[in-house]
């Protein structure tokens, strides 16, 4: 029976974007919702400028979907649902304000960070309120060592920085055609499988509504890409996978299946203090997937051994979580 629910959850997720991608970037063009390029950026990349952007439209129209018309089939929807649903849709229209801002009125930089973070704390306090609501635990656990401790009612402190963290780190992993579509179909399975493992229904069907919903993107958006995700798509997926890792009180588990989008996200942080303290940088760009492109990896074998690192995380998670 789970099986089966978990079968037509990605099947219904991924076609629901398969059919409206093809009916949402000709709308896209029209409105002229095309990426604007940094000039800092790889060279490669000035060919893509103009490739529209803001499909994370479609992965969010595709979660909410699934996930409601699955959890309404199989069960009535739960908090965890609803919350779930929350901080994707929250974080979702932080991107999508953000892109806006660049695509229409022209402002390269989007919103302003403090704008950004603002926005992001308030989605992440009004999460961890509902949470409180149930009576849901504020300890901490670390893997393979059995140490947790309660942070009470620091754990708010916590909930912010996890949210904040990932929705950022995801948000700069989206660099190249497919990184994060497939990075995070990865990462989103293997949390299903824990959640699955839990015998927690809704967050295990949250959880491939998000797998089913960007493959099916990923159809138009691997490379050569005909459609970005935008900071619409990755900022709502990082909030959401760590939404999901706190639901599972895996918090920390994150660190590893999440793993490939942490490594970008330090890549980031040891090449802004290594040039700050030293004038020298250790990457010849950064996030880490540029500096592979810029040694003169095709964008294609950077993405793939990418999707394969996340893999090996993946699985290295759920070994942990499942057999140690």
């Amino acid at each position: 029976m789970l099986e089966q629910v978990i079968l037509f959850t990605i099947l219904l997720g991924f076609i629901i974007s398969v059919i409206f991608s093809p009916i949402f970037i000709p709308f896209l063009r029209r409105l002229k919702f095309g990426q604007s390029i940094r000039e800092e950026g790889p060279k490669s990349h000035q060919k893509k400028s103009g490739t529209p952007t803001m499909g994370g439209i479609i992965i969010l129209l595709s979660i909410v979907v699934t996930t409601f018309t699955m959890t309404g089939k199989y069960a009535e929807p739960t908090m965890e649902s609803y919350l779930l649903i929350f901080v994707t849709l929250g974080f979702g229209l932080l991107g999508f304000l953000d892109d806006f801002i660049k695509v229409v009125m022209k402002r390269n930089l989007g919103l302003t960070s403090k704008q950004k973070l603002l926005g992001q704390i308030i989605i992440s306090i009004v999460f961890y309120f509902f949470l409180k609501q149930s009576e849901f635990s504020t300890e901490i656990s670390i893997p393979l060592t059995g140490i947790s401790f309660d942070l009470g009612w620091t754990y708010v402190l916590f909930i912010i920085f996890w949210l904040v963290g990932f929705s950022n780190a995801v948000n700069l992993t989206d660099g190249l055609d497919g990184l994060v579509s497939g990075t995070a179909a990865i990462a989103f399975g293997a949390f299903a499988v824990l959640a699955w493992n839990q015998s927690l229904l809704e967050v295990s069907v949250f959880s491939v509504s998000v797998v089913g919903a960007v493959l099916g993107f990923l159809v138009f958006n691997a490379h050569p890409a005909k459609v970005f995700m935008g900071d619409t798509g990755s900022l709502a997926l990082g909030g959401a996978i760590a939404a999901v890792a706190i639901m599972l009180k895996l918090e920390i588990l994150l660190l590893i299946i999440g793993g490939v989008f942490v490594i970008e996200t330090l890549s980031v942080i040891l090449q802004v203090i290594s040039f700050k303290t030293t004038g020298k940088r250790i990457f010849r760009m950064s996030p880490l997937h540029h500096h592979y492109e810029l040694v003169g990896w095709s964008e294609w074998r950077v993405v793939v051994t990418f999707w394969t690192v996340g893999l090996i995380f993946a699985v290295l998670g759920i070994y942990i979580e499942v057999w140690m």
